[in-house]
């Protein structure tokens, strides 16, 4: 079975991908660039990480990398800005899914944490979700953050994850953290057809 794990510069994606491929899942990344809304020390970040899960895993691990800014600008000019990171991440999740469907991975796996960020509130991960059909795995839900970061001490990703780097300059200073389906519509609505900004974003993968 194949999964494509959604990988950012972070302490808990490598490890999420890492605690499924040792369920016997074989794995693919990809890491989404905000690009020139954060710097390209994220695709490295990323890089570096998938190069120790492979030497971690012993597994050949493809890395694909996708660049939102274009459609993150999109969403800036047209939706309201609490909803920035919802959107993106619906985003995320459509353009992982095209993906999947053309290269035969079977599920989406994420780092995602309930409560950590604001995006990870319980509404807010029920409403990214259903952008897609595809089945989401979050091994780390219901993590206690201090576990996470043990492993990832474990595996070796800890002290890429920390290095210092350049965070999204779109994350508004007060997000939806309870977001609602209609809500969500609404704000996409008000977007260039959907179907045509997930085609552009995955353009050449």
């Amino acid at each position: 079975m194949k999964g494509l794990l959604l990988i950012s510069g972070g302490i808990d994606s490598p490890v999420a991908g890492y605690l499924m491929h040792r369920q016997g899942l074989e794995l693919a990344a990809v890491h989404f660039s905000n690009y020139p809304f954060s710097n390209t020390g994220t695709v490295t970040k990323a890089r570096q990480l998938v190069e120790r899960l492979r030497s971690i895993c012993k597994a050949k691990i493809l890395f694909h990398t996708v660049n939102l800014g274009k459609a993150q600008q999109e969403i800036r000019n047209h939706c309201d800005s609490r909803y920035q990171c919802v959107l993106c991440k619906r985003l995320m999740y459509r353009t992982a899914e095209t993906m999947a469907k053309k290269y035969g991975y079977e599920f989406l796996i994420t780092g995602e944490n309930i409560g950590q960020v604001a995006s990870q509130t319980i509404e807010n991960l029920a409403v990214i979700e259903n952008a897609v059909k595809i089945p989401v795995l979050r091994p780390l839900l219901c993590n206690d953050k201090l576990e996470t970061i043990k492993t990832a001490k474990e595996i070796g990703t800890f002290d890429i994850s920390t290095i210092a780097g350049d965070c999204c300059r779109l994350v508004p200073r007060n997000p939806a953290t309870k977001a609602t389906q209609a809500e969500i519509e609404g704000e996409e609505i008000k977007l260039t057809d959907m179907d045509n900004l997930v085609a552009e974003v995955s353009d050449g993968l």
